[in-house]
């Protein structure tokens, strides 16, 4: 029996089919690719002479609907693949030809829908085409045939289906929301920061000012928690010698994704990983049991070669800093010590305001290092200390990193989105590649167990999730700026400027707008900016030593002393609320 994700994944296959139809129905001669039901709804790609337009996705929404009016039944057929074969090149389907070609399959299943549509598919599908009864086509994309750039660029359409209309109207609403949140276009607009794409190259951030001072506040207080917990801040090379990524098995699994470059006749890497960095430094000098854990803790820059296409604002870059870590510990400690990262996440969660989260535990690829009893003993290690933290979790068969499982924990966003950050990953492979040993009690040396984790994992990706998170308006403790004054006119200024002295004394970021604006519109500049805080200051506030607050969102707070409103904003940076 299907559950309803089984459920509504089917339907959104069907509404693809439907889709498929609604275009060989209006351009005959467009020829038809693949259509699956995707996270969010589905696609199909078509290989069609002359661009699609909106104008053409609202005409396919209204050939589908009529499709869907007929009520077509769903016919499932089993042919032989030499008949399927033989019937797509009849109807110039070139794309199902090399698709039934690659089959290994004696028999293929094809799926008949109305007197004329025939298509190549696994199923299931509904029953029939009325059962569709919310869908909506979304945007337009080039796609490369198997994703291979040499391959023919294709279109694809992209729409999303629900078993409901109300769904379906809160789906696109969120989407809506989604587009307003976008960290694309807010980092430019409030000024955090730019990818200058044709000047230096794709997938490289520039942090402007705003940017910069967020990112250091982010990681002041990265660092400072770190050294709360027993961890240790190094700091290693950007690039190294190949030999070491060959020893750590990075340039066998990995490859494709390195920068690399000749130095005095020999191959470098642009390091995509720490690790290797901070396994040299473990490896200085003899360690004994007693040393165990050892806790290394890097905000490490790498750099990793990802294709253009896949590029995406600060999510998907090609250099970018991670919280890395790496602990060195005993058999015994392991547990303890995934334990204490689990509650480290979601405290430093919790202080960023991400409230949910989603939990995955990731098993051995098809492609690893390492025995399989080592596999064994670091995956129960990982899921006991889930069970034990009484946390729900999904595993992920096979997703595992090619040296150890994992456990990615995913935040949720307002809009119940999920990014990826925490990862803790456990290691029995790297150590014994590398040689790592340490004294125990007994006097033999002995090998280390090795947990590789992250917090926020890439920076990038952590402030554009906070970017849209917050829509851009940031708590006040990680606000650039947290006080704008507003003088209404010059006769204030004096008073002014003792108010921004004393907030910048108590170690707020202040500036003073005397911008030759009307006050209405330098209200709404710092609104548009997203300051957290603005003090309008006339008259009547210069002679009463007070101020008149504007909270953002929340407006007109009233007039009130200045020592009173230095108190407000003192308790929510100190308490980061």
């Amino acid at each position: 029996m299907q559950n309803s994700k089984d459920n509504l994944e089917t339907l959104r296959h069907s509404c693809s089919h439907v889709l498929a139809m609604a275009v060989k129905e209006l351009w005959p001669d467009t020829k038809l690719a693949i259509g699956p039901a995707i996270e969010d709804g589905f696609y199909y790609d078509f290989d069609k002479n002359e661009p699609f337009t909106d104008e053409d996705l609202q005409k396919i929404e209204k050939k589908m609907a009529e499709i869907i009016g007929r009520n077509e039944p769903f016919v499932r057929k089993e042919v032989a693949r030499a008949e399927a074969e033989k019937l797509f090149l009849g109807l110039h389907e070139d794309y199902k030809v090399e698709l039934i070609r690659a089959i290994t399959e004696d028999q293929v299943s094809l799926y008949e829908t109305g007197n004329k549509f025939v298509d190549l598919c696994r199923g299931p599908h509904i029953n029939s085409t009325g059962e569709i009864k919310a869908f909506k086509l979304l945007s337009l994309a080039g796609a490369y045939w198997h994703g291979i750039e040499t391959n023919p660029m294709l279109q694809r359409i992209y729409g999303t289906c629900f078993e409901t209309k109300k769904e379906l109207d809160e789906y696109l609403k969120n989407l809506e929301e989604a587009k307003q949140r976008d960290h694309r276009k807010l980092g430019p607009a409030l000024e955090f920061f730019n990818i200058y794409h044709e000047e230096a190259g794709a997938g490289l951030v520039f942090y402007h000012p705003k940017g910069a001072l967020l990112r250091t506040l982010i990681e002041n207080y990265e660092k400072s928690e770190h050294l709360k917990r027993g961890y240790e801040i190094v700091i290693t090379p950007h690039i190294m010698q190949a030999e070491l990524w060959k020893t750590s098995g990075h340039l066998d699994y990995y490859k494709e994704n390195m920068y690399t470059l000749l130095v005095d006749g020999k191959e470098f890497v642009l390091k995509p990983m720490n690790c290797p960095g901070h396994i040299l430094i473990y490896k200085s000098k003899m360690r004994s049991y007693k040393d165990l854990p050892i806790r290394l803790f890097e905000l490490g820059t790498v750099y990793r070669h990802e294709k253009a296409g896949v590029l995406h604002g600060l999510l998907r870059v090609r250099g970018f800093t991670q919280d890395d870590a790496h602990i060195f510990c005993l058999p015994e400690q392991l547990k303890p010590e995934i334990k204490a990262i689990i509650d480290f996440v979601f405290d430093t969660m919790k202080v960023f305001g991400f409230k949910d989260v989603g939990i995955e535990l990731s098993t051995r690829p098809e492609k690893y290092i390492g025995t399989e009893q080592d596999w064994e003993r670091a995956t129960a290690a990982l899921e006991e200390a889930l069970k034990e933290k009484g946390l729900s979790y999904s595993v992920c068969e096979g997703e595992g990193a090619f040296y150890g499982p994992k456990i990615d924990i995913k935040l949720k966003d307002a809009l119940k989105r999920q990014w990826q950050c925490a990862t803790i990953q456990c290691d029995f492979a790297l150590p014994k590649r590398f040689g790592l040993a340490y004294i125990d009690s007994d006097g033999k040396e002995k090998q280390p167990i090795m947990l590789h984790r992250v917090l926020l994992g890439s920076l990038e990706r952590f402030i554009g999730a906070l970017l849209e998170h917050y829509k851009g308006a940031l708590p006040v403790w990680l606000a650039p700026l947290q006080v704008l004054i507003i003088p209404i006119n010059d006769s204030v200024l004096e008073y002014s400027q003792s108010v921004k002295q004393a907030l910048e004394t108590m170690g707020a970021r202040v500036e003073t707008d005397r911008r030759n604006e009307t006050l209405n519109k330098r209200i709404r500049l710092a609104e548009t900016e997203k300051v957290p805080y603005t003090l309008v200051i006339g008259e009547r506030e210069a002679q009463a030593k007070t101020v008149a607050v504007r909270k953002r969102q929340a407006g007109d707070q009233g007039s009130m002393p200045l020592e009173n409103f230095i108190g407000i904003l003192k308790h929510e940076i100190e308490n980061k609320i």
